[in-house]
């Protein structure tokens, strides 16, 4: 099957009014807070919400069905890197992490009955989620086999018992997705189920929130107990034991989409480089004049030239259901997570001291934002692993006998 990368002409003028939208109305906005929003109000999303919708740009990723524009991967490669040139631009549009994985995982494994209750209120953004996956050591991380909450049967129901971290979004947030342990034992390759647990149910409770690099992600990172918390049975999302099997649907997407917004950023950073490079006077010429400028910028203009290619082919595998989509989606998010961090790393030098400088460039707080992408949704060096395993995998043979010829 060719592989298409053509925009169609109404996703070209969706992206064409998202960057206005956000060049506009959403960098002002991330100006005035210095691109911080661990601790903004809810009425500041609500308001950049509400001018996304004014502007016919909010959710492009939902289905027509929920309020949305129902864009596939591709058609949200275009928008989202529009979306991701402001580090609040996602927020704006409703498609910032965690929530909008959670609603590619809801329209895909929730019952008719789920959906109503939790995804069309997520959708059109009158409430918010957050998914409780990773635990601290020596619980689930980058190895979700590891995972420690145990979820153990009641009357009516579930218990859920263990300790969340780094739950991007939790405080605030109308609803968790938790993954607990049903069955087996820490390090086994099953035996997850996921729950929706909503706000305020007793023995889920906020102990903290963590202090990060970033703050770019709407109410930050939290730490969360389950601790006797009691769920009807109801509150299973897809199917008991078959967790982790879930969560793929939302995994894969949610690391190409992470892939398409920080390309944004890196499109920006690049942005600043480049008209520094042209009004900037220094031994004689302007820095773009000068070789080793000149390879900077070139190099960036490499990597986001590579990593936009990558991403609409990820997203094209994950469009078709390809069988190769696993291995593409890890590729993906190692290749650009780190393309993302050398291009703004570069603008940062080639602008000197304004690249430094938190009051007059975006480049450092982009700078503080963009190096935990190599960290979250999976490390580079875990992703190498599992690309490598995949790649030997055909080539291997069979492992002989020590007592053959």
């Amino acid at each position: 099957m060719p592989i298409q990368f053509d925009v169609d002409p109404n996703v070209a003028q969706l992206a064409e009014s998202t960057a206005e939208f956000v060049h506009d109305v959403v960098v002002p906005a991330e100006r005035e807070c210095g691109g911080s929003v661990h601790d903004a109000p809810e009425a500041l999303r609500e308001s950049l919400q509400k001018a996304a919708r004014d502007a016919g740009v909010f959710a492009p990723h939902v289905p027509t069905r929920w309020g949305g524009h129902g864009l596939d991967l591709r058609g949200q490669a275009v928008v989202f890197e529009a979306a991701g040139y402001s580090l609040l631009g996602p927020l704006a549009l409703n498609c910032a992490a965690p929530d909008e994985g959670n609603m590619h995982l809801l329209e895909k494994v929730a019952t008719e009955e789920q959906k109503e209750a939790y995804l069309r209120p997520l959708a059109a953004g009158a409430t918010r989620s957050c998914f409780a996956m990773t635990e601290p050591a020596p619980g689930a991380g980058a190895d979700p086999r590891s995972l420690r909450t145990t979820a153990t049967r009641v009357p009516g129901g579930w218990r859920l018992d263990g300790r969340k971290w780094f739950i991007t979004g939790a405080r605030g947030a109308g609803f968790a997705i938790v993954m607990a342990r049903t069955s087996g034992s820490p390090g086994d390759p099953g035996g997850a189920t996921m729950f929706l647990v909503d706000a305020g149910t007793p023995g889920m409770r906020l102990v903290r929130t963590i202090e990060t690099l970033d703050e770019s992600l709407f109410a930050g990172h939290s730490e969360i107990v389950l601790d006797g918390c009691v769920v009807g049975e109801e509150q299973v999302l897809g199917a008991v034991d078959h967790g982790f099997e879930g969560a793929q649907v939302r995994l894969g997407p949610a690391r190409t989409t992470h892939c398409m917004r920080w390309l944004g950023a890196a499109r920006r950073a690049q942005d600043v480089a480049l008209e520094r490079a042209g009004s900037r006077m220094a031994f004689g010429s302007a820095l773009g004049d000068l070789g080793m400028v000149q390879q900077m910028l070139a190099d960036s203009e490499i990597d986001i030239e590579a990593s936009r290619a990558l991403i609409l082919r990820t997203a094209w595998e994950l469009d078709t259901g390809s069988v190769n989509a696993s291995q593409l989606t890890s590729v993906s998010k190692t290749f650009v997570a780190e393309a993302v961090n050398r291009v703004v790393d570069r603008a940062v030098q080639i602008c000197g001291a304004l690249g430094v400088s938190a009051a007059d460039a975006p480049l450092a707080r982009l700078f503080r934002e963009v190096r935990p992408f190599r960290i979250y949704d999976g490390p580079s060096e875990t992703h190498r692993f599992a690309i490598a395993r995949r790649a030997v995998r055909p080539y291997r043979r069979p492992r002989m006998d020590v007592t053959d010829g």
